[in-house]
């Protein structure tokens, strides 16, 4: 009984804190008018906000341009070609800035779900797409379809890259077809097997159709995560990369000069081809210290409509120092709190 009301009173709180959240943050009342409607003590108040925040129950978008990065956001679509490019400040440090990627990218995709453009989205896997759905405020999106643009099955369940498609089915309602195959098959003559089996066509047919294509970019070496997530082995990526591959995209591989690199394994990959990703409409969600080459490699290919990115691998894409240009004349920003009740 003790255990009991214990769960009850915590799930009490839980919701206290939801609600004194989304009146602090998205009604912009005070911390004495929140205790006043919640018939709650001003330090209880304070409590419930700071648990909410430190509960990840906050999800904050902020619209507006900035205007250090949007000189790079203007630099890097002239110097590449691209028709959109969306640069964030960091708020993470580390070789990967999971955190500042995957707020970026949430709010891309929300953006792209409330105008309702696209019907049918594709999209690949790995950690920064991931990153991008734990972000992503669980919200209803109606008149749209998500399609795996990969296999995903894993021999380790915990970095199973089809847990992407997953959680944004979760999170959004919506219907959420998978590629129910590996990544990389063992052999051509396996591929085609696997694509010949039943519902798979289905699935690859429909990802042909996305008018939009959401993708990752990986590095080629042991870290990247193809290797780390047991897709391949470590001597196929050093093959890859004894081939001058630096940077992969959708199971394609480019060198340094955005040229593909023709290798056996992706003539393997459970993906579309090459040919098929001409002219589509893939925007790459990417960044970090340790994929400024392969991320310009992808650039350098012209395969991307579109490139989400931090601040500080923008910089070095360019050969600029953003620290210079961040700070100037920011325009006025409008937070947009998103409280999960």
């Amino acid at each position: 009984m003790d255990q009991l009301r214990s769960a009850l009173v915590s799930d009490e709180e839980a919701v206290l804190a939801a609600r004194a959240a989304w009146l602090y943050f998205a009604g912009g009342q005070t911390q004495a008018q929140i205790a006043q409607r919640l018939n709650v003590p001003n330090s209880k108040a304070h409590r419930l906000i700071a648990r909410a925040s430190r509960e990840g129950l906050i999800r904050v978008f902020v619209e507006g341009p900035i205007a250090g990065c949007v000189a790079l956001e203007e630099q890097l679509k002239t110097e590449f070609g691209l028709g959109h490019c969306e640069v964030v400040p960091n708020i993470d440090e580390g070789p990967l800035p999971l955190r500042t990627l995957g707020t970026a990218g949430a709010r891309y995709l929300r953006n792209v779900l409330d105008h309702q453009e696209h019907g049918i989205i594709a999209v690949g896997h790995g950690r920064t797409l991931a990153a991008a759905i734990d972000f992503l405020p669980a919200r209803p999106a109606e008149g749209v379809r998500f399609v795996s643009l990969l296999g995903g099955l894993t021999r380790r369940l915990a970095a199973n890259p089809f847990d992407v498609i997953h959680r944004l089915a979760e999170r959004t309602g919506a219907e959420a077809y998978v590629m129910p195959v590996p990544f990389f098959a063992n052999s051509v003559e396996d591929k085609a097997v696997l694509l010949s089996q039943y519902g798979v066509p289905e699935v690859v047919a429909l990802a042909r159709s996305a008018s939009l294509l959401i993708a990752g970019i990986g590095e080629v070496n042991l870290h990247a995560f193809l290797a780390s997530g047991g897709m391949v082995g470590a001597e196929e990526i050093e093959t890859v990369a004894e081939a001058g591959g630096c940077g992969e995209i959708l199971g394609h591989f480019f060198d340094e000069n955005g040229a593909p690199v023709p290798t056996e394994l992706s003539d393997r990959a459970l993906a579309p081809d090459l040919d098929a990703l001409r002219g589509r409409k893939i925007v790459a969600l990417a960044g970090g210290t340790t994929k400024v080459r392969a991320v310009r490699a992808i650039l350098r290919s012209h395969l991307l409509y579109g490139l989400i990115t931090d601040e500080t691998t923008a910089g070095s894409l360019v050969d600029a120092n953003p620290e210079g240009q961040s700070g100037k004349n920011r325009s006025r920003k409008t937070a947009v709190a998103e409280v999960n009740l």
